[in-house]
């Protein structure tokens, strides 16, 4: 399986692997699929390049992306962990741990030592395999912007002790 940054000839791959996420866990992120979908060609281009404030990678295997993970740095200046996830028969594979390392190791090299990330408490597999990666719950709360009524909790990752 190959972990790589998208490239902008990775448009239409991020594109369906994006919106098979949002089918496959509508209530797992922060905007619904119906969003997604109506985005044109030029912003899955920028987002493929990394021209927007975004950059994404894929688990590759063959010739299919069966990844996805995002990263990006928040109006605060922290680098967040987005768009996590792994088509139904590639998880438990070391995909996701791949692809968040990725993610981890982006953030550091650009001078981040924290990652942050938001998830449903609920979402126990989630949890657990974040608990794995060292990411910890923080005392902050917010409602998922997709879905209000769903409380999401901020974890965070310390690359190295300030």
């Amino acid at each position: 399986m190959l972990i790589r940054p998208t490239e902008a000839a990775d448009w239409q791959a991020l594109k369906a692997i994006r919106l098979a996420a949002l089918r496959d866990a509508p209530t797992a992120f922060g905007v619904r699929h119906q969003q997604a979908a109506a985005n044109d060609d030029a912003h899955w281009q920028d987002r493929a390049a990394g021209r927007a404030s975004s950059r994404f990678w894929l688990a590759i295997e063959g010739d299919e992306a069966v990844g996805l993970a995002g990263g990006v740095v928040d109006a605060l200046g922290r680098y967040n962990l987005i768009a996590m996830w792994v088509a139904p028969g590639h998880r438990g594979s070391d995909a996701a741990r791949r692809l968040v390392d990725a993610v981890k190791a982006h953030a550091v090299a650009g001078g981040h030592a924290r990652v942050v990330l938001d998830v449903a408490p609920d979402n126990v597999r989630a949890v657990r395999f974040y608990e794995r990666q060292g990411f910890a719950f923080l005392d902050e709360w917010e409602p998922l912007e997709s879905h209000p009524h769903i409380q999401v909790q901020r974890m965070a990752w310390q690359a190295y002790a300030r």
